[in-house]
């Protein structure tokens, strides 16, 4: 099994780098050493540009980064970019994002020595290029701040959803808290890079798709260039060689990196079941399945919902069956946890770190495993996407749900929300308290801004305790395309902190990250 991987631009051209950077410019901070050469190139993203060190001395423990902003007081940076331990001069590429378009940056290249000591490149500019034109369709973006409350720091990743199988959306973007788009990922009409995930190297893993369903799993780097690749058929063909009893059709909604390096996705796999209760003939039922691959493109651990469900609870009817969307790892068991909208349950998967045996240790939802405080079934989410652990200790966990709300459970009774008599439907924040040893759970907190979102949206505790989710619109059937996202106080009544509007366009996830750079917050 192959997969493909391309080296970056400053491993393609340190050849011609050596010979033709300039020299830099009188860099301060040299510690006796010869000063470092520089220069700033433009990527395939107008975003982007590249900071090209060439370093005299070589050592592992040097390490260079970049600082930039609007003007020379700078404010961002990136994270530290180490260097190897060859044994001669070594050329560097320090990809710079975060940039708005058509806008004029100052920048400066730090260099950390080996035994102390460091240097510092002067000023130097790039202006960054226009968003691309043409039938490129752009969301219009507005931020407002309606109190003197100071949102948390970051910038916000957002995630379009698909609008049509040949339209050209800009569907894959970072926005600032101003409401400016300051780095994007464009993959052409008619598809979109859905999902994506930030990497711990500073990378993003996406998955690209047609409509919700991807045919291919892609490592990138902030230019857009494409380390790593799975494909579906390579997939495939690794279940059928350690003799798993299925296949896919489609990787869909989620896929997450582990601490190992290995990518987590989850995959729609079918099968077909006759004369089922109320399904007279043949049903060909969609599942989910979850398969681990391994740094090589491998199979290396396998997961189907067939062989752990039953088939005949389907809340939304068939075919379709799970439809979850979205993947979370425990990182003091080596477990999963797997949303599943159409259970309207977040399972928790026996995977231990690629040695368990998929049994499903606990269904959280209405009819679960666990007891409600309170046991008012509408208290439950329903439909929920983007289950997000706020804190695990031991058995406690913490873990904030975006419950969507469809098909709400009122009473005892069954009854659903939007019965004629009884309360519609209505979606909320919420943050669970749970006890896995007592398989209990409680309400720690939840919000709702009397709308009602039936499909999409996210939710993550912010660092200042705040709460942020998004929520795709249409909120009813006539609405226009649009999102709305909200930061709000964690408290008994929330105040509204910051907020983001999107019109011409529906945020399937959006949510705030600290920078584009790992281990770097920018403010």
């Amino acid at each position: 099994m192959k997969i493909r991987r391309l080296k970056t631009w400053s491993a393609l051209f340190s050849g011609v780098l050596l010979t033709f950077l300039t020299v830099g410019c009188g860099g301060s901070g040299s510690s006796g050493t010869s000063n470092p050469e520089s220069s700033i190139t433009a990527t395939q993203n107008p975003l982007v540009a590249q900071y090209n060190l060439t370093l005299p001395i070589p050592s592992k423990n040097l390490g260079a980064w970049v600082e930039f902003g609007t003007d020379t007081t700078y404010g961002r940076q990136t994270s530290m970019t180490a260097t190897t331990t060859s044994l001669g001069p070594q050329t560097i590429g320090i990809l710079v994002a975060g940039m708005k378009p058509s806008t004029t940056y100052h920048m400066r290249a730090h260099v950390n020595w080996y035994g102390g000591g460091s240097w510092v490149d002067q000023d130097q500019t790039f202006k960054t290029g226009a968003l691309p034109g043409g039938d490129l369709i752009v969301p219009i973006l507005a931020a407002t701040r309606p109190t003197n409350l100071a949102p948390a720091g970051g910038v916000e990743l957002i995630d379009i959803t698909p609008q049509g199988p040949s339209k050209h959306y800009l569907d894959t973007f970072v926005a600032d808290l101003k409401g400016n788009i300051i780095w994007y990922y464009d993959v052409g009409a008619g598809h979109s890079a859905f999902p994506i995930r930030p990497m711990t190297n500073g990378h993003f893993i996406v998955s690209i798709s047609t409509g919700l369903d991807a045919a291919e799993i892609r490592e990138i780097d902030l230019a857009g260039n494409t380390i790593r690749d799975v494909t579906l058929a390579q997939i495939n063909q690794g279940l059928q060689n350690n003799g798993y009893s299925f296949s896919l059709t489609a990787f869909h909604h989620d896929v997450i990196v582990l601490p190992n390096g290995h990518w987590i996705a989850i995959a729609q796999t079918v099968q077909s079941f006759t004369d089922l209760p109320g399904y007279p003939g043949v049903t060909n039922v969609s599942g989910d399945a979850v398969i681990d691959i391994d740094l090589n493109g491998n199979v290396a651990w396998a997961w189907s919902a067939f062989d752990h469900l039953d088939v005949n609870r389907h809340l939304f009817g068939l075919p379709d069956w799970t439809h979850s969307n979205a993947l979370v790892y425990t990182p003091n068991d080596g477990n999963l946890l797997l949303s599943m909208r159409n259970q309207s349950w977040v399972l928790k998967i026996e995977y231990e770190n690629g040695l368990g045996s998929g049994n499903v240790l606990w269904r959280l939802g209405n009819a679960g495993d666990f007891t409600l405080s309170g046991n008012d079934p509408g208290q439950w989410f329903y439909a929920q996407h983007f289950p997000a652990p706020v804190n695990i200790n031991g058995s406690q966990m913490t873990v904030a749900v975006f419950d969507d709300g469809n098909q709400r459970v009122l009473n005892e009774n069954g009854v659903l929300c939007g019965t004629p008599g009884y309360d519609s439907c209505y979606s909320r924040a919420t943050v669970f308290q749970l006890d896995e040893s007592t398989k209990t759970a409680s309400v720690g907190w939840a919000f709702t801004n009397s709308l009602f979102t039936p499909w999409g949206g996210s939710i993550n505790q912010l660092a200042n305790n705040n709460v942020e989710f998004d929520m795709p619109q249409p909120f009813l059937p006539q609405d226009p395309a649009a999102s709305l996202i909200q930061e709000v106080t964690q408290t008994t009544n929330p105040t509204l902190v910051w907020q983001m509007t999107i019109t011409g366009s529906n945020a399937y996830r959006a949510y705030r990250i600290p920078s584009l750079y790992p281990g770097v917050a920018w403010q």
